[in-house]
């Protein structure tokens, strides 16, 4: 890439400024993406309370998601970063992250709240794996910023910024919208306010800023590391979905007609297709 370092200054891509500068900027774009989270809780200010029917449909909209961002989202960025191993090493890991993270929670109760059917721990768990998922995101952001190649600068807010980064802080921003919707659902469940689930929500993106600067300053050592951790999210989310999101959609239909079965699968099929659409216009994108 022909990068220059002194002491005082790096020159990257088309640009030159102070290191200090370059990891402030793409800690903005870090955080900026974290913050989309919390977008994915404004349904519910507008959505008072959540019926029966509606509920089973959000689990299964949630349950669509995550499926559709891990294998397709994330299982395909991994397999461009690394070799299958790599992936299935840590997808295999992630699975096993949620498992013991789900055994060493399985007695654990929040204290005296409103009562609701959603189980303790599947509150715990989503904002736990949404918020080692954002690390591998904060990376991939960072090294946006450092494979340059030839690529044109793109001038946001003043700043020219690699048009690489422009595209993965669009992609990762969008992508962590349903994200934020996926944390909402069992929160707003479980009878939190919206504005504290605004905050958890965007609590879970944090590490994408801090894995932003730090993909950045340490990227000639991360590639492997990249895939291994695309995939660990990918096995974490899917865990999640099958073993977590699934099930409490299935336990909340239980009084409807036919349990609830048409109303988890309407709300799964949107979600993953729906899901599908954007990780194949953001790809469509990155050829730009």
């Amino acid at each position: 890439m022909g990068t220059e370092i002194d002491h005082e200054t790096r020159t990257v891509g088309l640009s030159s400024m102070t290191l200090a500068t370059e990891l402030s900027i793409v800690f903005v774009v870090g955080l900026v993406t974290a913050l989309a989270t919390g977008v994915g809780v404004a349904p519910f200010f507008v959505v008072r309370q959540i019926a029966d029917r509606w509920l089973v449909v959000l689990w299964g909209l949630a349950l669509g998601i995550l499926l559709s961002a891990s294998l397709f989202g994330l299982v395909g960025e991994a397999l461009t970063e690394g070799a299958i191993s790599h992936v299935l090493v840590g997808t295999a890991v992630g699975v096993a992250f949620v498992f013991l993270s789900d055994r060493l929670v399985s007695g654990y109760e929040f204290a005296p709240h409103s009562v609701s059917a959603v189980d303790p721990r599947t509150v715990v768990l989503t904002v736990a794996v949404m918020t080692i998922h954002s690390i591998p995101e904060g990376i991939a952001v960072g090294v946006s910023f450092v494979d340059l190649g030839s690529d044109p600068g793109v001038t946001v807010a003043g700043v020219e910024l690699p048009a690489l980064a422009v595209f993965v802080g669009i992609t990762i921003s969008i992508l962590n919208v349903p994200e934020g919707l996926a944390i909402a659902i069992p929160l707003i469940a479980y009878g939190m306010s919206r504005w504290k689930v605004v905050g958890w929500a965007v609590f879970s993106g944090l590490p994408q800023p801090i894995g932003a600067v730090a993909a950045y300053y340490f990227v000639s050592t991360l590639e492997g590391v990249l895939a291994v951790s695309f995939g660990f999210a990918a096995g974490a989310l899917f865990y999640l979905a099958v073993v977590e999101f699934l099930p409490a959609g299935l336990e909340a239909g239980r009084s409807l007609p036919r349990r609830g079965h048409p109303e988890l699968f309407s709300g799964a099929t949107v979600g993953f297709v729906a899901t599908l659409v954007i990780v194949a216009a953001v790809e469509g994108l990155g050829t730009v």
